[in-house]
């Protein structure tokens, strides 16, 4: 059966390179934010999305970073996907590192859904990186065909 393109959105944070300078935190840093219409949607509702962050720091040790989305219907959020890499040992140097998710989330029938996406590290950290961009955030919503009324 052929899918149907319900919505799709992007969220652009940052657009190029170097044009943010946010340090990361442990508090889970909102980047991405987007809403779906998904009231015209077939049966087997999903949704397909990617998130794309970037940050930079002088490392000489792992630095774990954790990418999490939520899913929010009617006020009440659900994580769906979280995704830890650890930023690889450096020499001291300074390294940029772009982190790029992608998943799936088959969600409740909903007229309207928000997704979020949020970046974090964990706390207590001697290296902080900073964000500096680009950041971005998009979902695809598909369906089988709608039943015809």
């Amino acid at each position: 059966m052929p899918n149907f393109l319900v919505d799709s959105q992007l969220s652009q944070n940052a657009s190029t390179a170097n044009s943010i300078s946010i340090a990361a935190s442990s508090t889970p840093a909102l980047f991405g934010t987007l809403g779906l219409n998904t009231a015209d949607a077939g049966p087997n509702l999903r949704v397909h999305f990617s998130a794309t962050v970037t940050l930079s720091a002088t490392v000489a040790i792992l630095v774990p970073v954790t990418i999490t989305i939520r899913r929010v219907i009617n006020g009440v959020p659900t994580t769906v996907y979280t995704a830890t890499k650890s930023l690889p040992v450096g020499t001291l140097l300074l390294t940029t590192d772009v982190i790029t998710v992608s998943g799936i989330d088959v969600p409740p029938p909903a007229g309207f859904i928000i997704y979020q996406a949020f970046v974090s590290i964990p706390a207590g950290l001697a290296v902080t990186p900073t964000r500096v961009g680009p950041e971005s955030f998009q979902a695809v919503a598909y369906s089988d065909l709608p039943t015809p009324v």
